[in-house]
């Protein structure tokens, strides 16, 4: 493993806590081994076995969800040192109900979550405290979904918009974000038309609500 994969596993949510040594330790136990990915390549299919959960090691993953009429529908974007599909395979779903996507090229570490959620025989205490992190992160996923939930309930793109906006500034106590979306995957995130969005964007520049360039935006009335 890279110099600089070790670095984003340090500081991932799921190994807080840990020492370098204690760390190396885990990933031995665990099995885990690095997978270099492509743009555009599926690491998790949809109707497979849910089984791994991921580590983001460099690059972007994306998490969507193909409905019965062909529409897609995107979970989330995941960056660096943060997780995929954890939820599912802690649930050992039959079946996963999303495909994970590389967005860029980059790197993942999958790992076997049964030998993940249950402690080895010699009991480590750094598997103790991952099980412990693990509940966090889960913990954590649950308020972004609440968040998204706020943010679909909106009846119009623009109370979509706001609603998604203002919960990432709550969340990272400032009023200007970067959203982990492009254009297009920010629409099927809030399950609009991105034509739609665009003007809507417009509309509330124009009203001084907030600015926009690219995927950075800053709410100026929050």
């Amino acid at each position: 493993m890279r110099t600089e994969d070790w670095a984003v596993l340090r500081r991932s949510p799921l190994f807080r806590g840990m020492e370098p040594e204690e760390l190396s330790a885990l990933l031995d136990c665990l099995g885990g081994r690095p997978r270099r990915m492509k743009k555009g390549e599926v690491l998790l299919n949809a109707g497979a076995p849910a089984t791994h959960l991921g580590v983001v090691l460099a690059g972007r993953v994306q998490v969507s969800r193909l409905k019965a009429d062909g529409q897609r529908i995107v979970m989330g974007e995941i960056p660096p040192g943060h997780l995929f599909a954890e939820s599912f395979a802690c649930a050992r779903a039959e079946e996963l109900p999303v495909t994970v996507t590389a967005s860029a090229e980059g790197a993942v570490l999958l790992l076997d979550c049964r030998r993940l959620s249950t402690p080895c025989s010699t009991a480590c205490a750094f598997h103790g405290r991952l099980i412990s992190n693990l509940l966090w992160v889960l913990a954590d996923k649950n308020l972004t979904l609440a968040g998204k939930v706020e943010a679909l309930s909106g009846r119009t793109i623009r109370e979509r918009l706001l609603a998604y906006l203002e919960e990432l500034c709550l969340r990272a106590g400032r009023n200007t974000v970067t959203v982990p979306f492009d254009r297009q995957a920010l629409a099927d995130y809030l399950c609009v038309e991105r034509s739609a969005l665009s003007r809507t964007i417009g509309q509330l520049r124009r009203e001084g609500i907030l600015e926009a360039n690219r995927s950075k935006f800053t709410l100026k009335r929050l």
